[in-house]
């Protein structure tokens, strides 16, 4: 280097002079890997925890989804206790393996994809280090989740069908891959992706917009950088109700086109599916079936995930700047 000193070495031009240290900070390129590795680690742990929170009741929102039963609240818990009674307690978790092969390189994808859109959309609008203003905030949420859809959709698929048949018809993951390709196609695995894109840009963009918006607020108006983790669960529930209430209809098609082979229907069309749904079932009852499920279940899952994902975010930094430092001072040890 120019000043004489190289790296990890002290040069000592006069003895009277304080040793100059030179410590190695990552280059720009291994502070990207980190970065990335970082969010793909704290969104699958985020997606994972949330999901499993709430599995019996998301099982449960799907059986009625797929089904012309009505729903309330009574029967969503005679459903359960019947489950409970009639297949055992880990039953209620039926099809969560499944939810876990899909949900962890979802959420993975989902949240490190939206920190990427969150720098590109930043440095083209001039944002750079800054929050995005609302419309590039709600572009990053709904591209993160289009991406996350796009890649995992077949997983969720699989999903939905083990959440509503019984355990003889389908015994694991590969199995159901193996009988639905065998049976109805391999274009099967990707029924019901039209709907899900279409739900899952409203969803994801409201969810990170009003999560991000929710931060935003309460950083300029408490003086605070950063809200406590129950302030995070509190915003998280906020995006999940906003971001499931407007999306509601579309997964409710979503599942009744994704489980049409084995519940006797024959869904060709999202039109047809809601027409369908509509004339024997009513718009209400049969397009928002189990919507308020989901404001129970929803807002704890979101709430759950985005706070997850922001607390190991900020303990992967800890831990990466004190062996940085470490790091630093193993090359660098002062006499």
């Amino acid at each position: 280097m120019g000043n004489g000193v190289r790296e990890g070495q002290v040069d000592f031009k006069r003895q009277d002079v304080e040793p100059i240290i030179s410590t190695h900070l990552p280059s720009e390129g291994t502070q990207e890997k980190k970065k990335v590795l970082n969010s793909l680690m704290s969104g699958a742990l985020a997606g994972a925890v949330a999901k499993t929170a709430v599995a019996p009741l998301d099982r449960t929102k799907i059986m009625f989804q797929v089904s012309s039963k009505r729903f309330s609240a009574k029967e969503a818990y005679r459903l359960i206790y019947r489950t409970y009674l009639n297949e055992g307690f880990w039953s209620l978790w039926r099809g969560n393996s499944a939810t876990m092969v899909r949900v962890i390189p979802y959420a993975a994808i989902q949240f490190c994809a939206h920190e990427e859109y969150k720098q590109l959309l930043g440095s083209y609008y001039g944002f750079q280090g800054k929050a995005l203003t609302p419309f590039p905030r709600f572009i990053a949420g709904s591209l993160a989740g289009t991406t996350a859809a796009m890649l995992t959709y077949p997983l969720d698929m699989v999903r939905a069908r083990m959440a509503v048949t019984p355990k003889e018809m389908y015994s694991n993951i590969v199995h159901v891959f193996i009988r639905i390709s065998r049976e109805e196609g391999l274009k099967t695995l990707y029924r019901g992706f039209t709907p899900t894109i279409l739900g899952v840009i409203p969803y994801a963009g409201l969810s990170f917009f009003t999560y991000e918006t929710l931060k935003k607020l309460h950083a300029d108006h408490s003086g605070k950088s950063q809200p406590s983790p129950p302030e995070r669960l509190l915003f998280g529930a906020c995006a999940g109700l906003i971001g499931q209430s407007a999306s509601y209809p579309l997964d409710v098609v979503r599942r009744r086109m994704q489980t049409a082979g084995v519940m006797g229907h024959t869904y060709s069309s999202i039109l047809l599916t809601m027409q369908e749904i509509i004339r024997e079932e009513g718009l209400i009852r049969g397009l928002y079936k189990g919507l308020s499920m989901n404001w129970v279940k929803g807002p704890i899952a979101v709430g759950i995930s985005f706070t997850t994902f922001d607390l190991m975010q900020i303990l992967l930094r800890k831990l990466q700047h004190s062996t940085n430092i470490e790091s630093s001072a193993e090359l660098c040890p002062l006499e």
